[in-house]
């Protein structure tokens, strides 16, 4: 009489959850391998345009290069038309991350700290204001700014952008700064704190995962963000998004040189997401991303 609790076997000494489970495993790694290669191949197959002529692209088709060039690159890193606009973006946008900071901090502090009247619908006029698309309000800034004298400048894109990233950062520093008892600013005050001095010397390294995602997401929308940036941009603000846009010349469209311009476009982002990672995972964690 056999024990019906015995789990049934396979030969090789393999249970059938045991083989259930292995199969459960190998499907999620192929199906995690084909998602990586889906997302993959647009940026390798950029890559490998940045490495060939414009010859090679437009005549043949080639899974590497056959001449492989680093002309696309030198081009824009010698041409003050192109690497200017690199420089160009990486101005505003800090201005941006930093302008949206200062003023986020002290907002998400308020919000998570005090409740006054109207507080909840003032918190979601915030909100509104980043769901409106960037094109609502590209003619609005044109003629300000074309009036007070800031057309074409880094300050004026920078405070564009900030419409939309004061809101996105008070929100997610909002729900960092609940998790932080009150208790300890009502200790830090008894210890004789100033305001100023307990939220840089306390309360912010407390919060410097949400401080480090609300940083991230401000870098990422401005670094990418291309209508604003090129409705109030012609010559001495042109970002590296509005160049490419505009490549065109009499020979046509130097795919080459455009290919090797969205390589290192991708590099600061990647680079950004590399030193926040842990910063981000803690948002996803905290529900706040």
């Amino acid at each position: 009489m056999t024990d019906a609790t015995q789990p049934d076997t396979l030969p090789g000494n393999l249970t059938a959850g045991g083989t259930k489970r292995r199969l459960h495993v190998k499907g999620s790694a192929i199906v995690m391998a084909i998602y990586l290669l889906f997302l993959m191949l647009p940026i390798y197959w950029l890559l490998n345009m940045s490495l060939k002529t414009n010859t090679e692209i437009l005549n043949s088709f080639t899974l590497w290069p056959r001449n492989l060039t680093l002309d696309n690159y030198a081009t824009i890193l010698t041409d003050p038309a192109w690497y200017m606009g690199y420089v160009n973006s990486l101005i505003y946008v800090v201005m941006n991350t930093v302008i949206s900071l200062a003023v986020a901090l002290p907002a998400a502090y308020a919000f998570s700290r005090y409740s006054f009247m109207g507080d909840k619908h003032l918190f979601f006029w915030l909100l509104t204001n980043r769901m409106a698309p960037p094109a609502v309000f590209a003619l609005p800034f044109f003629q300000l700014y074309s009036s007070v004298g800031l057309f074409d400048t880094h300050i004026a894109v920078a405070l564009a952008h900030c419409l939309f990233n004061v809101p996105l950062a008070v929100w997610i520093l909002e729900g960092f700064m609940r998790g932080v008892p009150k208790e300890i600013d009502e200790t830090a005050y008894i210890d004789g704190y100033s305001f100023g001095r307990f939220f840089i010397k306390i309360f912010m390294p407390l919060i410097a995962s949400g401080i480090g995602v609300a940083a991230f997401f401000c870098f990422m929308f401005s670094w990418v963000e291309l209508l604003l940036s090129r409705t109030l941009t012609t010559v001495d603000a042109k970002p590296i998004a509005a160049i490419m846009t505009r490549t065109q010349g009499a020979s046509g469209i130097d795919w080459g040189v455009l290919a090797a311009a969205g390589i290192l476009t991708v590099v600061p982002g990647a680079l950004v997401i590399y030193f926040v990672r842990n910063y981000i995972a803690k948002g996803f964690a905290l529900g706040r991303v």
